[in-house]
């Protein structure tokens, strides 16, 4: 009985042969020795006869082209091009064996092949009887009529563009424009260039410093040639100016110098809504440090700082500017291309959540004797929660007696019981004492309904 480790495998393998001849007695042959007994001139014709598929050898081996020649000096490009050039020019052409004659056909002409009269039976065949009232009135149709049909039937490919178009809007059909028409490019329209900015920079740097209480919006935009030392000054005057809310520095070169340094600015401003900074030299580190300065302000309500020097923030500063923003509780609309969709929906949801706090402040306001945003770097005063119950309280109970004389059936008003002052969590506090009605400060007003996909600028690559 065998078993599988006493069973031997004998394999059976023709012999090679070349020419008919067996290699088998060429084994045990010496190469070596053989190559020793060839001549040098011998050895090179070996060499030549290479194998240029062979994989053992080295690519520089498996040529046969040999240079003998030693080189002439170095390569020079252009010396090398202008002689090809010159021998292609110098080189006459090679005769033609029959002279060009224009109009003559020379070989065979091709024709299209002829049609079998099947084809033809099938074709007359075809036949759509769509009856004699639209047959009637497609047979009367004018060309113009029957180019309308195509484009209501939505059959563009049977058109150019303008009778397309012309057919849509019932502009009627261009003059001379058949089946046949070819469509011309249409002129473009000239719109005016846009004026350029003829702000004066010493002058309006000199009003921030003095505190002007007419300038409200300083506009640079696409001033080129603002240098860094005009910059700084502005930046520095910028911390005791209380009636400045609109900067707008688009397209002045600002740097990451300067922009440091306007974030410092940022930080202790007080009535600052508005900054745009769009189109600079700005990287995300120093975007993010911008961002940073909002928490400390509290009364920007709008930021821009999109197309920068850096086209892409990348994973890490969205994140940190996504978490800097839902610390933001005044930031209403912010301008930067976020990648991720996670930063563009939690920074959109944030920025949501801020306005609708703010309606809910001014829906609050007739009800409450007084609301005080906290401002920047001010304390807030003591609330007594008992005091402001009581007066509201009172308010509600005068104008129950109010509505009584004033309507014979007054509206319903809620029971002493239930009245009770509202904390808003929101960094809305409430405070009594003998002070005027309510007036929302600029940094909070609302600026229409909630902002669109153009206020704030979320784009997918």
């Amino acid at each position: 009985m065998e078993t599988s480790s006493t069973t031997k495998t004998t394999t059976i393998s023709t012999p090679a042969k070349l020419y008919g001849k067996d290699l088998s007695e060429y084994d045990e042959v010496d190469v070596d020795a053989l190559l020793a007994q060839l001549s040098p001139e011998e050895i090179n014709i070996l060499a030549k006869e290479v194998d240029p598929d062979d994989s053992f050898l080295p690519p520089n081996e498996r040529c046969s082209y040999e240079c003998e020649k030693e080189p002439t000096g170095p390569l020079d490009r252009k010396k090398l091009i202008e002689h090809i050039n010159k021998q292609a020019l110098e080189t006459p052409d090679l005769p033609e064996n029959e002279p060009y004659v224009k109009g003559t056909v020379r070989g065979k002409k091709w024709l299209p092949p002829a049609r079998s009269e099947k084809d033809k039976e099938v074709e007359e065949g075809i036949a759509i009887d769509m009856g004699e009232e639209y047959e009637q009135a497609l047979t009367s149709a004018t060309q113009e009529e029957i180019i309308d049909l195509a484009a209501i039937l939505g059959f563009h490919s049977m058109m150019n563009q303008d009778q397309y178009h012309a057919s849509l809007l019932n502009k009627g059909q261009p003059i001379g424009l058949g089946w046949d028409g070819i469509t011309k490019s249409q002129q473009q329209k000239v719109y005016p260039m846009d004026p350029p900015n003829n702000t004066d920079i010493e002058d309006s740097i000199k009003r921030v410093k003095d505190d002007d209480p007419k300038l409200i919006e300083l506009n640079f935009n696409n001033i080129k040639n603002i240098s860094d030392e005009k910059l700084i000054q502005l930046f520095d005057a910028l911390p005791d100016n209380e009636h400045l809310e609109v900067l707008s520095l688009t397209n002045v070169g600002l740097t990451d110098k300067t922009a440091l340094l306007l974030a410092q600015a940022i930080e202790k401003s007080k009535t600052l809504r508005v900054l745009n900074v769009e189109t600079n030299f700005i990287s995300p580190p120093t975007i993010v440090a911008l961002v940073r300065s909002l928490l400390k302000a509290r009364t920007v309500e709008e930021f821009r700082a999109s197309n920068q020097r850096s086209s892409v923030l990348g994973n890490k500063i969205e994140m940190e500017i996504t978490e800097l923003v839902e610390k933001n509780s005044s930031l209403l609309r912010l301008g930067l291309h976020l990648e991720f969709n996670d930063a563009r929906h939690r920074v959109a949801a944030h920025l949501q959540r801020n306005i609708d706090r703010i309606v809910r402040v001014d829906k609050l306001k007739p009800n409450l004797p007084k609301l005080l945003m906290p401002a920047c770097n001010k304390e807030l005063p003591a609330i007594d929660i008992e005091i402001l119950r009581q007066q509201n309280k009172q308010k509600l109970q005068q104008q129950r007696r109010n509505n009584q004389y004033l309507s014979p059936s007054p509206s319903p008003v809620p029971p002493d019981d239930d009245i009770d002052v509202e904390i808003d969590p929101d960094n809305m506090v409430v405070s009594g004492g003998d002070r005027q009605s309510y007036t929302p400060s600029p940094a909070l007003s609302v600026h229409g309904n909630p902002p669109n996909d153009h206020d704030f600028n979320m784009h997918t690559k």
